[in-house]
């Protein structure tokens, strides 16, 4: 990440937590003024959208080109998409919201998509419509495809620590793989 900005409001909010990192925090962090941060990102929720959607897109981009090699868009989704909920439910940034402050992560799952589920929902919808053409993934929207494969990787997301106490196991991947692959088989 090459924001400092960014980089700094990550350090704050692993170190208190999101609700306890202000603005001034970040600036102090980051080795600039208070108006330096309002000019380049307007307010501390600005700079917390942007360094999640960072944060959340590097994942899918280094997945994508992980699986770059699989011969269908189906099978490159869904393995990306394990890969990236697998990441997304140890990753310290996301752990950290999910421990101090998760009722702040509460209207992101009935309410409303943040910015990061928005740019998500767009990259995924991509790839529908490129496993569509190849004949891989079946007809729909591709929009409500993705909609739909967001929220049920979310759920495996936030619920990661259930199963694995449930169920003595943090191996959730082939049990996703099982779900998306059936959900998009034509």
């Amino acid at each position: 990440m090459e924001d400092p900005l960014l980089t700094a409001a990550r350090a704050c909010i692993l170190e208190v937590g999101l609700r306890r990192t202000t603005l001034a925090d970040v600036a102090r962090r980051a080795g600039v003024s208070r108006m330096t941060v309002y000019r380049q990102y307007g307010d501390l929720s600005a700079i917390v959208a942007a360094l999640l959607t960072a944060e959340l897109l590097g994942l899918l981009d280094e997945a994508r080109e992980q699986v770059s090699a699989l011969p269908t868009a189906r099978e490159r989704l869904v393995s990306a998409g394990v890969r990236v909920v697998e990441q997304l439910a140890v990753h310290p940034l996301w752990c950290k919201v999910l421990d101090l402050d998760p009722e702040l992560l509460l209207p992101l799952v009935v309410d409303r998509f943040g910015s990061s589920q928005r740019a998500a929902v767009d990259q995924v919808a991509e790839q529908v419509e490129l496993g569509q053409r190849d004949g891989s993934i079946r007809d729909g929207d591709p929009q409500l495809l993705a909609t739909c494969l967001l929220l049920t990787a979310q759920s495996f997301v936030f619920s990661a620590r259930v199963i694995a106490a449930e169920h003595k196991s943090e191996q959730t991947g082939p049990e996703l793989r099982r779900l998306l692959e059936g959900y998009l088989r034509p």
